[in-house]
C-alpha cells in the first residue's frame, strides 16, 4: 500500500477545535447564552491555562467572524486560510483544515442567522398579484377598468405573518413602476465597481 493510499487519521486536536468553533457559533450566531467561555474551556481544553484558552478562543472567534461577515465561498476561504497560516502568529495548517471543514458544514446556517439578526423589521415573505376588471363602482365610467391587486405577506421568521392587500389603477401602477425603476437605477449606480 503506497503512502498516498493510507487511510487518513483524524488530526490530533481537531475534535476539540471543531467543538470550540461550534461553541463559538452557538454563542455568537445562534443565540445560545448557555455556551460560556468557562464551559468551553472546561469541556474542551481543561488542561490549558485560562489565558492560553482565552487567546485561542479570541483568535478562532475573530477568524470565524471575518469568514462569516464576508460570507466566504470555498475559494475565498482557502485563500484567506492560506494567508493566515503564513502570517506571524497565525494558525497551523491543521487548524486551517478544521476551520475549512467547519465552514463548509455550517456556512448556510450561519449566513441565515446573520441575515435574521440584521433584519430588525418585517420582511416580505411572499407576494402575489393579479389584474381584475371592476364590475361594480359608484361611477359608471370606472366599470370595466383594469385594476391591479397586490397581496403581500409580511413578517419575521418564526412569527405570525401580516397580510397587506393593495389595489392600484393604471395610473398608480405606472407611477409605482417608475419609482421602482428609479430605485433599481440608484442601486445599480451604488453597486457598480469602477
Amino acid at each position: 500500500m503506497a503512502a498516498s493510499e493510507l487511510p487518513q487519521q483524524p488530526i490530533e486536536g481537531s475534535k476539540p477545535l471543531s467543538a470550540l468553533l461550534s461553541g463559538i457559533a452557538q454563542a455568537a450566531y445562534y443565540g445560545n447564552a448557555d455556551i460560556t467561555e468557562e464551559l468551553l474551556r472546561g469541556q474542551l481544553y481543561p488542561e490549558s491555562a485560562s489565558e492560553e484558552f482565552r487567546a485561542l478562543r479570541a483568535k478562532m472567534g475573530g477568524l470565524l467572524q471575518s469568514i462569516a461577515s464576508a460570507d466566504m465561498d470555498l475559494n475565498q476561504l482557502e485563500a484567506f486560510l492560506t494567508a493566515q497560516t503564513k502570517k506571524q502568529g497565525g494558525i497551523t495548517s491543521d487548524q486551517a483544515a478544521v476551520i475549512a471543514k467547519f465552514w463548509k458544514n455550517h456556512r448556510i446556517k450561519i449566513h441565515e442567522s446573520l441575515i435574521n439578526q440584521s433584519c430588525w423589521d418585517n420582511i416580505l415573505k411572499n407576494m402575489n398579484w393579479r389584474v381584475d376588471l371592476k364590475s361594480q363602482s359608484r361611477h359608471v365610467d370606472q366599470i370595466n377598468t383594469p385594476v391591479a391587486i397586490v397581496e403581500m405577506e409580511l413578517g419575521k421568521n418564526g412569527q405570525e405573518s401580516e397580510f397587506l392587500c393593495l389595489e392600484f389603477d393604471e395610473a398608480k401602477v405606472s407611477q409605482m413602476l417608475k419609482k421602482l425603476s428609479e430605485i433599481e437605477e440608484s442601486m445599480t449606480l451604488l453597486t457598480q465597481t469602477t
